[in-house]
C-alpha cells in the first residue's frame, strides 16, 4: 500500500462511508488544514466555542500535510473541505472542480528564517532552502522574500520540500536546510527557543491565500445547506478572533501547544494578514491571479469564477454583522 493510499484509507475508516451521524445527533463533517497555524484558528475556536454544534455539526479537524493527499481526498469525496485553500490553488488552476468559498488570510503570513552563522539573505547563496508543498503560498512568500533580497532563488538556491512547519524546523535546526519561511507561532519558537536569525519579514505587500474553506464543486452543488452550515461555524470564529484577543489567544495556546505569551504575540504579529470578512477585494483576486499566472507558467491569469464563489459568505457576513 502506497503511502498516499494508507492516508486516504485513514481518512476513509474515520469518517465512513456516506452520511455519518454521531450518537448526539450531530452530522459529522471532515476539514482538513496542513498545520496547527493560526490561519486555521477559526475552525479550532468554531470547534471549541461550540459553533459548529450549533449548527447540528460535529467537526473533525484531521492534519494533513501532503497537498496531494488533501486535493485528493477532497475530490473523492472523503472528506467534507480543505481549509489550506493556498495549497491547492494550482490544482484548481490546472482544472480540478473546486471552489475556494472564504479566506482566512490574505497576506503571506512567513518570516523567512535561517541558521544562526547566516545574518543577511545574500549570505545563502549556495545554500538549501526547505519548503512544505512545491509552489505552495509558504514557497512563494520565500521566494519573494529572496528575491527582495538580492537572490536568484532558482539559481543560487537549491530547494527540497521537508513538510509542514515542525519539520521544517526540525530541519532547519539539524542542519539539512539552511532557510526556510516560517509562519507563527513557529517563528516565535524558531528565534526564541533555538535562536535563529529572521532575516526578513512577510511582504505586506504580497497578496497570498492562507486558511479558509475549499469544497468540491459536486459537494457544493449537492450539499448546498450543509456548505452553509460549515461555513457560518466557521465565520462565527473568525468574528470572535477579531474581537477576543484574550480568548483567541488562550485557543491558539491550547491549539498549537505552546505558552500563552508565545500565543499572545502570535495573535498580535498576525492579526496584518487576516481577512476581516474572509473574501478577497477584486484588487487583491486580480492581484493574485495575475502572480499565480506567472508563478505556474500559464499564458494568462485564470478567470476568478474558475477559482473563488464568495457569494455565501458574503451572505453569512450580512446575517451576522459582519463589514
Amino acid at each position: 500500500m502506497t503511502r498516499r493510499s494508507a492516508v486516504l484509507w485513514i481518512l476513509f475508516f474515520l469518517i465512513g462511508e456516506g452520511e455519518v451521524w454521531s450518537q448526539t445527533g450531530l452530522k459529522k463533517i471532515t476539514i482538513i488544514s496542513s498545520s496547527r497555524s493560526i490561519v486555521y484558528i477559526d475552525l479550532y475556536v468554531a470547534q471549541e466555542r461550540g459553533f459548529f454544534r450549533d449548527e447540528g455539526l460535529e467537526a473533525e479537524l484531521v492534519e494533513v500535510r501532503s497537498a496531494n493527499i488533501a486535493i485528493a481526498a477532497l475530490m473523492s469525496g472523503e472528506v467534507d473541505a480543505v481549509a489550506g485553500v493556498g495549497t491547492i490553488l494550482g490544482a484548481i488552476y490546472r482544472g480540478m472542480p473546486a471552489k475556494v468559498l472564504t479566506v482566512m488570510g490574505n497576506r503571506a503570513l512567513f518570516w523567512l528564517v535561517s541558521r544562526p552563522n547566516f545574518k543577511s539573505i545574500p549570505e545563502l547563496k549556495g545554500r538549501t532552502l526547505g519548503v512544505t508543498t512545491q509552489g505552495g503560498s509558504q514557497h512563494q512568500a520565500a521566494l519573494h522574500l529572496l528575491r527582495a533580497g538580492g537572490l536568484d532563488p532558482v539559481t543560487d538556491l537549491s530547494t527540497v520540500v521537508i513538510g509542514g512547519a515542525p519539520t521544517l524546523l526540525q530541519a532547519l535546526v539539524r542542519g539539512p536546510i539552511q532557510v526556510t519561511a516560517l509562519s507563527p507561532p513557529t517563528i516565535v519558537v524558531a528565534r526564541d527557543t533555538f535562536k535563529m536569525n529572521v532575516l526578513a519579514e512577510p511582504p505586506k505587500d504580497f497578496v497570498r491565500t492562507q486558511g479558509g474553506l475549499a469544497v468540491s464543486e459536486k459537494y457544493l452543488s449537492e450539499k448546498k445547506d450543509l456548505v452553509r452550515k460549515m461555513l457560518r461555524a466557521r465565520t462565527r470564529g473568525h468574528k470572535y478572533i477579531h474581537e477576543n484577543e484574550k480568548g483567541a489567544s488562550e485557543s491558539l495556546a491550547k491549539y498549537t501547544k505552546l505558552d500563552l505569551p508565545i500565543a499572545i504575540e502570535t495573535y498580535r504579529i498576525s492579526r496584518f494578514g487576516l481577512t476581516r470578512n474572509g473574501v478577497l477585494t477584486e484588487k487583491e483576486v486580480e492581484e493574485l491571479l495575475k502572480e499565480d499566472a506567472r508563478i505556474f507558467g500559464l499564458s494568462q491569469p485564470v478567470p476568478a469564477s474558475m477559482v473563488f464563489d464568495f457569494s455565501m459568505q458574503k451572505e453569512i457576513n450580512r446575517e451576522l454583522g459582519i463589514q
